[in-house]
């Protein structure tokens, strides 16, 4: 398996696997196009020795302390942003357990700090925060983000790592 750029014809597969992987997540295909056109440089997709896809990542910059709402348009990206925001990691289950997650969460990580991003965060789902927390990042809990986080579900958690 090896991650590559996401490309916009690997979109249908991509809802695919966020069906399969994030079924109490569901999000228009728009949200996931929409990020690739703002950063394609933080969206990539797994895929195996056949062409067929095991995972991605959807990443992009966004300000520190703010979580877009589930399943919505960004619209933009916020000149003078200095965070990197994890979107959306999916693996299937054939590709869990190989490395590849952290594999690409090092690679955005270095990306975001080589150009000039000094933190990057995500909500954690699907009692995912042990995985996080073994790549750098911790939960911060901030009351302000209590309402956006709930639109995911009680057991969402706001991370951050800093890179500086």
């Amino acid at each position: 398996m090896l991650w590559r750029p996401m490309a916009p014809a690997d979109l249908p597969a991509v809802m695919r696997v966020a069906a399969h992987v994030h079924p109490d997540y569901p999000e228009d295909e728009a949200v996931f196009a929409e990020r690739l056109w703002l950063a394609p440089e933080g969206c990539h997709v797994l895929a195996a020795r056949d062409g067929a896809l095991q995972g991605y990542l959807v990443s992009h910059p966004w300000p520190a302390g703010a979580v877009p709402a589930l399943n919505s348009l960004l619209g933009a990206i916020r000149p003078g942003t200095v965070n990197w925001y994890l979107h959306d990691l999916a693996l299937l289950p054939a590709a869990r357990g190989s490395g590849a997650a952290g594999a690409i969460v090092a690679a955005i990580a270095r990306h975001a700090a080589g150009t000039g991003y000094t933190s990057l965060t995500l909500v954690a789902v699907n009692e995912s925060g042990g995985f996080w927390r073994r790549q750098g990042f911790r939960e911060v809990h901030d009351p302000a983000l209590a309402l956006k986080l709930a639109s995911y579900d009680d057991a969402a958690r706001y991370m951050r790592r800093d890179e500086t």
